[in-house]
């Protein structure tokens, strides 16, 4: 059984980098501040906040700057199972 995504990729990347903007702000840090405490180009930052788009490794410095990186570890883990094959191709 094939699960709906009723959201675009580009959605849930902005979505992703709305919380990310949320929990900056909300900690009082300037997107300058983020750049230099997470070695993170400016830039990259402020293209993320307003695109979504960002390189994986900078989401993930990101992320432990935000001390979020259980979120990035965890992604991928609960990823259930579809139907039996998967179950056999799993355990091989």
């Amino acid at each position: 059984m094939n699960k709906y995504v009723w959201e675009t990729a580009d959605e849930i990347d902005l979505a992703l980098a709305e919380r990310a903007k949320k929990i900056r702000k909300r900690r009082g840090i300037s997107q300058e501040e983020l750049s230099k405490r997470c070695g993170v180009s400016f830039g990259s930052i402020k293209r993320f906040e307003t695109t979504g788009k960002i390189s994986l490794i900078s989401l993930t410095k990101i992320a432990m700057e935000l001390d979020c990186t259980d979120d990035i570890k965890n992604m991928f883990t609960k990823a259930v199972y579809r139907d039996i094959q998967e179950v056999i191709n799993g355990n091989k």
